[in-house]
């Protein structure tokens, strides 16, 4: 039996798809900007690469709570650091991070015009 115009799409649309392993990390990758104490961080880093107690002035955070987001982000290498002397600079990880966050906030910017 021949298969069906309908059948044959579907098996191409299916053969497309990431594995499910690359769309569980997809939907961990995606877990992390949904925290808004991170989505923060990951703000202010945008405009600059900043150390644990700049990021903590500039949000009104503890020192603590910043540096315990800010693992969590470099497990998810959102964003990375650079010791300069005695201290860490943490940017973002890569330009993929910047799209992103730039593509969520005018996505989001849509809606408001």
């Amino acid at each position: 039996m021949e298969e069906s115009k309908q059948d044959k799409k579907l098996d191409v649309i299916r053969a497309g798809l990431p594995d499910d392993d690359t769309l569980y990390d997809l939907a961990d990758l995606f877990k992390m900007f949904g925290d808004s104490t991170r989505a923060k961080i990951l703000s202010c880093l945008q405009r600059a690469d900043l150390c644990v107690g700049e990021i903590a002035e500039v949000l009104g955070m503890t020192v603590s709570a910043v540096s315990h987001q800010l693992r969590v982000l470099r497990g998810a290498k959102l964003v990375k650091g650079t010791k300069e002397g005695k201290e860490v600079k943490y940017s973002l990880d890569d330009d993929h991070v910047i799209k992103i966050m730039e593509y969520g906030l005018t996505h989001l910017s849509e809606d408001r015009q």
